[in-house]
């Protein structure tokens, strides 16, 4: 992966994301706008990182999720391992299902590991974002869906908890450092096992900064200086998961009574809210290859590796470390699963040294078993943040609806 790798990335292409704006397919062929994201990088990786980081947050109101766009993409049961499942008695015993959001991009090489490891084949079902997904869930309790889950990430963990759709289960021999993602209350921990994480940030256009002869920003409160007004571009947070864990960001740096004065001053600052992260980074940011006049926009802390230009060593882009929300992914097993010792198996099997590897180059996320050794780009400019900020996922889930309709009233005068 990038420059200092010999062979760019073979990955598995995911099925389309629940973007609003467009399907993977529509992302790949417009690749030239992509380009800048990284020549090192090879076009299947760059539409996997364009999938990964587009999918969008669908919340719950009554009840009922409500995904702010979709596309029409399909959800089937798909069989990943590598491996044919002859069915039967014998076969329905050693398939086990996956329910997962629709960014799900592991290489079928690496399922095919733990078919030959266990037996059991894997059949994935895509199911929207983490919050279709949840929502899917709930809805189908006690008809689980799947064998297991894989998606499910903080904001949330809760909403799936209470919902009463996950069995207990932790796996043995878990990494040490996994005990660092584990969800705050105890019951919720014995239900959903960490899997990856990655921090939401602020990201600079250093060339951009450079160039002007301006110091760059480096705290949420430099957002709201005049010297960076109609600087900064940022997915909404009703339509974009990175857009969301923005919001949260702002709430746990700001707190209750501060956070939506802060929103007050953004948007006074010409802060520009688009639906979704491509419209952030492609079309706006200066570094985005569209031309763009924002030189600050939110994207990810691993998106710098991916502003290498080709023949260099090193991104043009940086990340805000001080200004990082982190979002932690989990699995678990489905409550009244048909095969719950398959499901066991497989979110064993994620804490694998195997499955552990694979996922920055194809998930774009990192490892939370600490001691697995991250591509060379990554390791080098993809830098996590060493105080990232957080939300109790129960006041994620309690205050969630409340948060947006404040936020939409914000933005939108």
């Amino acid at each position: 992966m990038g420059a200092e790798s010999a062979e760019p990335p073979q990955t598995l292409e995911p099925d389309p994301a629940h973007t609003g704006e467009g399907s993977r397919v529509s992302i790949a062929c417009a690749i030239p706008s992509l380009q800048p994201l990284g020549d090192a990088l090879s076009t299947k990786s760059k539409s996997s990182y364009a999938n990964r980081v587009l999918r969008p947050a669908s919340f719950v109101f009554l009840g009922v999720s409500l995904a702010a766009c979709s596309l029409g993409g399909t959800s089937a049961d798909q069989t990943e391992s590598g491996a044919s499942d002859t069915g039967g008695a014998t076969g329905a015993s050693k398939r086990v299902v996956l329910a997962t959001h629709e960014s799900w991009s592991v290489p079928k090489e690496v399922l095919a590991d733990f078919t030959r490891e266990t037996g059991y084949v894997v059949s994935v079902q895509a199911a929207g974002d983490a919050g279709a997904l949840t929502n899917k869930l709930v809805l189908t309790k006690g008809s689980p869906i799947a064998d297991a889950v894989y998606g499910i990430d903080n904001t949330f963990a809760s909403r799936a908890v209470d919902g009463g759709v996950l069995a207990e289960h932790e796996p043995e021999n878990q990494p040490v450092s996994v005990g660092e993602f584990e969800l705050p209350d105890g019951d919720a921990a014995e239900q959903l096992t960490p899997v990856d994480f990655g921090d939401v940030c602020v990201n600079i256009d250093d060339v951009w900064f450079e160039e002007h002869d301006v110091d760059p920003p480096s705290t949420f409160a430099d957002l709201v200086d005049p010297t960076y007004k109609g600087l900064f571009v940022t997915p909404g947070a009703s339509t974009s998961s990175p857009g969301l864990a923005f919001l949260l960001a702002t709430i746990a740096e700001y707190g209750e009574d501060g956070w939506r004065q802060y929103w007050e001053d953004l948007m006074a600052n010409d802060t520009a809210v688009t639906a979704g992260w491509i419209d952030a980074y492609t079309v706006d940011f200066t570094a985005g290859g569209g031309g763009g006049d924002r030189p600050i926009v939110l994207s990810y802390a691993s998106s710098p590796p991916f502003t290498i230009p080709k023949g260099e060593r090193r991104p043009t882009t940086s990340a805000l470390l001080d200004t990082c929300f982190r979002q932690i992914e989990y699995a678990g097993v489905l409550d009244g699963a048909e095969n719950p010792e398959g499901a066991e198996a497989l979110v064993d099997f994620m804490l694998s040294e195997t499955f552990q590897e694979a996922l920055p180059e194809n998930m774009y996320v990192f490892p939370v078993d600490d001691s697995v050794k991250l591509p060379p780009v990554w390791a080098r400019w993809a830098e996590t943040a060493k105080d990232p900020l957080t939300v109790d996922p129960a006041s994620v889930t309690e205050k969630r609806d409340e948060w947006l309709s404040t936020w939409g009233e914000i933005t939108t005068r």
